[in-house]
C-alpha cells in the first residue's frame, strides 16, 4: 500500500467526545515524536491517523 496520511492545517470538525484506549509505550512515543515535528498535538495525530484508517477500511466479509 502506497497510501500516505498528509497532515495539514487544523480545522474546526464539529463536536467531540472521549474515548479512552490503550496503547503500546512504543506508539505513544512514535506518535509524540510525529506531534513534535509536525507542531500537532498527540490527540491531533491520533485523530488523525483514526480518519485516515477509517476512510481506508476495507472490510472483507468471511465466506
Amino acid at each position: 500500500m502506497n497510501k500516505k496520511l498528509i497532515i495539514t492545517s487544523k480545522k474546526y470538525r464539529g463536536g467531540t467526545m472521549v474515548v479512552s484506549s490503550r496503547l503500546t509505550n512504543e506508539l505513544v512515543e512514535e506518535l509524540d515524536k510525529i506531534a513534535e515535528q509536525t507542531g500537532r498535538t498527540r490527540n491531533e495525530i491520533i485523530q488523525m491517523c483514526l480518519e485516515f484508517a477509517v476512510e481506508n477500511l476495507e472490510i472483507k466479509e468471511d465466506d
